[in-house]
């Protein structure tokens, strides 16, 4: 792979419709300060505030929602491809002042997106969805005409998965008058990609990571390929997604640990005595110790405000030690990532002297905060949730097949106008269209519309539409 690629800066728009991205007059910012700005702006940003981070639905506002999360992760990926940039690819690549600052904005606009595509209450609505297409196999209600359970099209929605659900908006929604997504660059689209495999042949337990989840849907093969010749990217990671992935396990292993603390789900002596057992002899954890310890050092430690402020102070010398220490492991990694041939996660490297740390922290939010009461209590009713809108919205979306007719006399009919017309928009082209497959685009049309709606949004509309009832 070459940065000359890599950074592409052809649209999406005018790969698939030929129409080039209108700029005004006098316009100064750069095509990635561009992504990075209708990022912002864009209405799948902006749901993220309503997203579940780990607490669904909590009222305590210190709590971090998806968007808060998207937004630390979107300042770590900055500094590290930063860094990264500075230490190691320029040290390896004759790049000019722009291509070096173009890999750093990159990879903050792929931070704020990288969960767009999470549907409400988090991993567990990825898991609703999925559930709710096994089901209906289950009850031999086989799905209509998409080439059997093992075909892509029906492993799209049995291994349904927020990032391939992400790659979907950004491509191919309507979001700003038109039906291309956001309409980004090439580069920024293949740069946020953390999967690559189709549905059909994702595999868990595969050795090469990428393949481990499926990274696109059938309905954006076109544009996966296309965009994979421009940057040369074609069956291999984007360099920037390594350090974005990165970004975001480095956040959220100790993010969520404080925000453990704030629920009072953990209490800081025991975080201490389950880390210090973990990572007794890392240099890296004594590093971070050290670094905290200073930073609280005028604060006594028998005090209520050392309590509240060292988990801080923790958490932001903890995050600058596993920033250089990917940046250290990327260096390493580099030939093999530019060559395609690198297949792990940065910070799971066995050169990585922060991995030991990552793990232990994982590990202590998977057997203490993951299996609260609260959270799983809410899990439980968030599928209960999206079980039953999918259910309805189905019957909608059914209805209008059979004659493709909107119209509010059946019960079905109201379902579909309930819908949003964006995504009924997109439907009904497809359906005119004729090239694909009906059923596979009514099934889209659920996923897109239930997918996309916030925690409280869908609690709501199921508690309007159900008369109140969750059981």
């Amino acid at each position: 792979m070459q940065w000359q690629a890599l950074l592409d800066q052809t649209r999406v728009r005018e790969i698939l419709a030929g129409q080039t991205s209108h700029k005004v007059s006098g316009e100064l910012r750069t095509e990635y300060e561009r992504d990075r700005d209708r990022s912002i702006y864009s209405s799948p940003v902006r749901r993220l505030i309503g997203k579940t981070q780990v607490f669904p639905l909590d009222p305590n506002d210190l709590i971090r929602t998806r968007l808060v999360h998207s937004l630390e992760v979107s300042t770590v990926a900055e500094g590290l491809a930063a860094q990264a940039t500075r230490d190691v690819i320029c040290k390896r690549e004759s790049l000019d002042d722009g291509q070096q600052r173009a890999i750093s904005k990159i990879a903050e606009t792929c931070g704020l997106l990288h969960d767009t595509g999470n549907p409400p209450f988090g991993h567990a609505g990825e898991l609703a969805i999925g559930s709710w297409f096994a089901k209906r196999l289950d009850r031999k209600k086989r799905i209509p005409k998409l080439g059997g359970e093992r075909s892509q099209a029906a492993k799209d929605f049995l291994l349904f998965e927020g990032n391939a659900q992400t790659l979907r908006i950004l491509t191919n929604t309507r979001l700003l008058g038109h039906d291309h997504g956001l309409n980004l660059t090439c580069a920024t689209t293949a740069a946020v990609r953390k999967y690559l495999a189709a549905s059909h042949i994702a595999d868990a337990d595969s050795k090469i990571h990428e393949n481990t989840k499926p990274g696109f849907f059938k309905s954006e093969a076109k544009i996966v390929d296309e965009i994979g010749e421009r940057t040369s990217t074609k069956g291999r990671r984007h360099p920037i997604a390594y350090l974005v992935e990165a970004a975001d396990d480095i956040v959220y292993c100790v993010v969520d640990i404080e925000d453990g603390l704030k629920k009072h789900l953990l209490a800081w002596p025991m975080v201490f005595e389950y880390l210090k057992k973990r990572c007794a002899s890392l240099p890296l954890f004594e590093e971070i110790l050290k670094g905290s310890d200073k930073q609280m050092k005028d604060v006594p430690q028998e005090t209520p405000l050392w309590a509240s402020e060292y988990p801080q102070a923790f958490r932001v010398n903890a995050i600058s030690a596993m920033v250089r220490s990917v940046v250290d492991v990327f260096g390493l990694r580099y030939d093999q990532i530019m060559m395609g041939d690198y297949h792990d996660e940065l910070v799971r490297d066995v050169q990585c002297s922060a991995a030991v740390f990552i793990k232990a922290c994982k590990d202590l939010l998977r057997e203490t905060v993951f299996r609260s009461q609260e959270v799983l209590r809410l899990e439980v009713r968030g599928r209960k949730v999206i079980h039953d809108l999918m259910d309805l919205f189905w019957e909608g979306a059914s209805t209008y097949l059979k004659d493709r007719k909107i119209q509010s006399r059946s019960y079905g009919g109201k379902l579909y106008l309930l819908i949003s017309e964006n995504y009924r928009h997109i439907f009904q082209k497809r359906l005119l269209d004729g090239r694909e497959d009906e059923a596979y685009c009514a099934f889209q049309l659920v996923t897109d519309y239930v997918s996309g709606m916030t925690d409280a949004y869908a609690c709501r509309l199921h508690t309007d539409l159900m008369n109140g009832r969750i059981g």
